[in-house]
């Protein structure tokens, strides 16, 4: 099925590399002028040049997501260059993983600010001018571990449980002015960090899955991109794993 984008502008956040990456290279695919965001000038900035040498259309925008401050000069600058910012996708996020004595308060605070508190300004900047507009798609990028939990891993558990509950509350306060608000929760996907694990580690993790493999950053982008096109436009307030079949 092909979708239908109309001369959509998207901001993805945590675009530099992953999941956020290849969701940015997707939806530039189907049309959409994309503004890669990302802590890291050269990562945005890299990935926002090969979407144009590919025929794209897109725009990098360094700014650490988990600043307040600079986000909100962020997005008052995009919202003055770009005439309207029709998709948002909060999908930046870190991990500081250890166990929950272990676990320093910086590293309760950096992960929630990173990977939740984002999605709130963001959503808060981005999202008035869609309801002036009455159009607009909004996908935040959970994880099954905010669903199920996974020892190590309270800071970022409880962040990803959030942006579940964040996302819907959104859809049902946006639901009136035409804007979906889902989340997508993705399973053990082939990205940086897990390519870092022990060759032990990666086949218990493939022996938890049903269809015994990892994921492809390509698979969440895939189902990101089909919330944020017309054809989804019936859809909001969900949770859509992508897991292999992990979480039934």
């Amino acid at each position: 099925m092909s979708l239908t984008f109309n001369n959509r502008v998207a901001l993805v956040t945590g675009a530099g590399r992953g999941i956020g990456k290849s969701i940015a290279e997707l939806l530039a695919r189907h049309g959409v002028t994309v503004i890669c965001v990302s802590k890291s000038p050269e990562s945005c900035g890299a990935v926002a040049d090969g979407i144009v040498a590919a025929g794209g259309k897109a725009r990098a925008k360094a700014v650490d997501v988990a600043d307040g401050a600079a986000v909100k000069k962020a997005c008052e600058e995009l919202l003055a260059e770009f005439p309207h910012i029709d998709i948002l996708v909060n999908n930046a996020g870190i991990t500081k993983d250890g166990l929950l004595f272990r676990m320093s308060e910086d590293d309760w605070n950096n992960v929630i600010a990173t990977n939740l508190t984002s999605c709130f300004h963001f959503t808060k900047l981005i999202g008035r001018p869609m309801t002036q507009k009455r159009w607009g798609r909004i996908v935040n990028i959970s994880s099954v571990v905010g669903l199920m939990g996974n020892a190590g891993q309270a800071n970022y558990c409880a962040a990803k449980a959030g942006m579940i509950g964040f996302t819907k509350a959104i859809a049902k306060e946006f639901a009136a002015r035409n804007i979906t608000c889902n989340a997508v929760a993705p399973g053990f996907i082939k990205t940086d960090m897990t390519a870092a694990l022990p060759e032990e580690a990666g086949e218990k993790l493939q022996g938890i899955i049903p269809l015994k493999r990892l994921g492809e950053a390509a698979d969440v982008a895939h189902m990101t991109a089909y919330l944020c096109s017309e054809e989804a436009g019936y859809i909001t307030g969900q949770v859509f794993t992508v897991d292999g079949g992990m979480v039934m």
